[in-house]
């Protein structure tokens, strides 16, 4: 077997498994009511976006070869209904269209569909008398987002908030509102993480009475759930689904992947990204090496699409490589 192994042209010539710029998507994050982009403490190199400055982004990725990016808002002002989810003048609406008119085609948008970003409580739905979030109201909202989302541009839709019934209720809105031609990308098995911290800085989200979302997210012991989820949102019209997170979760992928046909995600999340970097800013790993490494790991589970903070770096690292 090593005789295949000799060189690191034998090695590329064999390997099973490739990273591309296409494999990419990017997670970028756009805030209301700033004059220049804001750096995101626990996740370097990573900013909260002007509309300005998320174009210009865009542009890179387009030009770095990335063929997607999926967004995240953070609003002015939150209330109990997320009610920027929806407001066709809420941030993420009015990015997408800024995004729409400067690179047309050449980027799939892919808005984050949830209500966390826009919840005084930071809970992903609506919650009822008792404080707990209310499943089909939270539908109600979230058909009022996509049908948002769609107006102003979104190529696919991403119901993230792991809500039964969530991919039905938004691929019926859809349909209903004549834009049949946008797609979902369910988070179809999206862990309750413990790396998720980072991310709920970027979008300023601390959920009311210290409470957490085991009541609806899965739970992390449990494998054979993950693909019951899954083949519920296939069955209601996704288009690609997401297991979340990734690197903890690529048992669940590789299940996945061997049980549906439509396109498979995962999401290096933002705890993944942070420990890679920390650990690099102190010399323990080396952080190239580590995220391909990683990225690999990602499609041989079985991943076609990789959601990662790291998109527009290997993008360009790949085309270093190539020149």
């Amino acid at each position: 077997m090593r005789r295949l192994r000799r060189t690191d042209a034998l090695r590329r010539m064999v390997a099973e498994t490739r990273i591309s710029a296409d494999d990419l998507v990017a997670p970028l994050f756009v805030r209301e009511g700033i004059d220049e982009p804001a750096p995101i403490g626990s996740l370097p190199g990573v900013v909260q976006h002007t509309v300005a400055s998320l174009v210009v982004e865009a542009k890179r990725l387009v030009h770095l070869g990335v063929p997607g990016v999926v967004l995240f808002g953070v609003p002015a002002a939150k209330d109990a209904v997320g009610s920027g989810a929806s407001d066709p003048d809420g941030i993420v609406q009015v990015a997408l269209r800024a995004l729409r008119d400067a690179v047309g085609d050449d980027l799939v948008l892919m808005p984050d569909l949830c209500l966390d970003e826009y919840t005084d409580h930071g809970h992903c739905g609506l919650l009822d008398r008792r404080g707990e979030v209310d499943n089909d109201a939270t539908l109600e909202r979230y058909a009022e987002a996509a049908i948002a989302q769609a107006e102003a541009g979104a190529d696919l839709v991403a119901p993230s908030g792991m809500m039964d019934g969530q991919v039905a209720a938004v691929r019926a809105a859809l349909d209903g509102a004549g834009r049949s031609e946008v797609g979902i990308l369910a988070y179809a098995a999206k862990y309750a993480s413990a790396l998720y911290g980072p991310f709920r800085d970027a979008v300023d989200v601390r959920i009311a009475g210290g409470g957490d979302r085991c009541g609806y997210q899965q739970d992390p012991a449990n494998r054979r759930e993950a693909l019951a989820e899954v083949l519920l949102d296939v069955g209601e019209g996704a288009d690609i689904v997401m297991v979340k997170p990734a690197i903890t979760s690529l048992d669940v992928v590789a299940d996945v992947r061997a049980a549906v046909d439509v396109p498979v995600a995962a999401y290096q999340v933002s705890g993944e990204y942070a420990m890679i970097t920390a650990a690099a800013g102190l010399g323990a790993i080396d952080r190239e090496a580590v995220v391909l490494e990683t990225l690999t790991a990602i499609r041989r589970a079985g991943a076609d699409i990789v959601l990662t903070y790291f998109a527009a770096e290997v993008a360009e690292l790949l085309g270093s490589a190539r020149g």
